[in-house]
């Protein structure tokens, strides 16, 4: 018997606690096994995870109706399917990956030379590298590197299947070493950041709806082997509804290391989760490989994202390499759409309404308008630069 407030069911029992973790629960939902028969765009199934073709996907793309279809494909995978899929050839343009992956190496470098310290969110300090806000900083140092890497269509395409329109994207790049030792299995952002008392204190409801608010990725900035560590999951996992209490249980994370599956990647590859999914990066065994993975944490436009971007400054950097670039006839109009969208910000709330009222809408103008009518009309840089100024401004309180 479910609660019901109006005609609305709720979550039974309405608080989650650490007695009402399951086993044989857990094991039922992680022990299904995935047809391909289920996922008629997929190319072929590993490990129980379903594996697209990124090549055959952009071609299907050329009709909005089919691409819609992958997309809802995507996002049932994502849901209540095994909670991953690996898109080969997300990345075809591997002269800017590499170029990324450079300009990523000197960032790491710079931060050794000044002695900052990266640490890691669930593995041993100092087992790899990391760049925090990876986006912010590429956006920054090589305007025209992200506006070529970010155009890319197919990173746009699962963010929308999983968050819609306005997304937030974020990055931080991890670069495990030969010799880094695997994380620990857990869940991601919102609640896996939390202990297992502070996940309880949410109601039910929220645990649920904390997974439809993020999307967790990685880019395979170079080849991914097995021996080199690649990220470990554990299908279906996602589904089990106090699984951001029970990863805390040690006979949970005994199950995830007896069942859990790897794929290796190849570069240009990539991956995406659902951040309920159980999953933890893998032990480097490796002598030689320095796994890189640029780890996308893309943000509901309903939700926080985890980290703070200055989205004013890296929309002022990237207009003039978007206004080069399509001078050029080297970005598309769509492609400067997902670039735009992976920097600015595309939801226009919060706002104060006093000073930035909705005019001929139901909400004010947003940064990526202003990006894109800048585009439009070709703004000079000076204007753009007064434009994301006053809108900064209107939205202050």
């Amino acid at each position: 018997m479910h609660a019901r407030q109006g005609n609305v069911p709720l979550p039974e029992p309405f608080w989650l606690a650490g007695t009402d973790c399951d086993l044989d629960e857990f094991i039922a939902l992680a022990s299904q096994q995935t047809r391909l028969s289920d996922y008629p765009f997929a190319a072929g199934v590993a490990s129980n995870v379903p594996v697209y073709d990124c090549d055959a996907v952009r071609r299907q793309a050329a009709d909005p109706a089919a691409l819609r279809a992958v997309q809802a494909e995507w996002g049932r995978a994502l849901a209540g399917g095994p909670g991953v899929i690996v898109l080969q050839r997300a990345v075809t343009d591997l002269a800017i990956l590499d170029h990324v992956s450079q300009v990523f190496r000197d960032l790491i470098a710079d931060q050794h030379a000044s002695g900052s310290a990266s640490g890691d969110h669930f593995a041993r300090p100092g087992a790899n590298d990391r760049i925090w806000n990876a986006q912010q900083k590429l956006c920054l140092r090589d305007p025209i590197a992200f506006a070529r890497y970010y155009g890319n269509p197919v990173l746009a395409w699962v963010s929308q299947a999983w968050l819609g329109p306005g997304y937030q994207m974020t990055a931080q790049v991890n670069v495990v070493n030969p010799g880094g030792a695997a994380q620990s299995a857990h869940r991601d952002y919102h609640l896996g950041f939390q202990s297992a008392a502070g996940s309880a204190a949410y109601p039910a409801h929220v645990h649920l709806m904390s997974a439809a608010l993020t999307l967790q990725g990685a880019v395979a900035h170079c080849d991914m082997p097995l021996e080199s560590g690649p990220t470990l999951y554990l299908p279906y996992s996602q589904r089990y509804r106090a699984g951001y209490l029970a990863y805390h249980n040690p006979a949970f994370r005994d199950y995830f290391e007896q069942h859990k599956v790897q794929l290796p990647l190849a570069k240009g590859d990539a991956v995406f989760f659902n951040p309920a999914l159980f999953h933890a990066a893998g032990h480097n065994r490796s002598t030689d490989i320095r796994r890189m993975a640029n780890l996308l944490q893309v943000s509901s436009a309903f939700g926080r994202a985890m980290e703070t971007l200055d989205r004013k400054a890296m929309s002022a950097a990237l207009y003039p390499a978007l206004l080069s670039l399509r001078a050029q006839g080297q970005l598309s109009v769509e492609a400067t759409g997902h670039a735009i969208a992976a920097c600015a910000e595309g939801y226009a709330f919060p706002c104060n309404l006093d000073r930035d009222p909705p005019i001929g809408g139901m909400a004010p103008q947003t940064q990526q308008q202003i990006l894109l009518q800048a585009l439009e009309e070709q703004w000079p840089a000076a204007r753009l630069n007064a434009a994301l100024d006053d809108k900064q401004w209107r939205q202050q309180a």
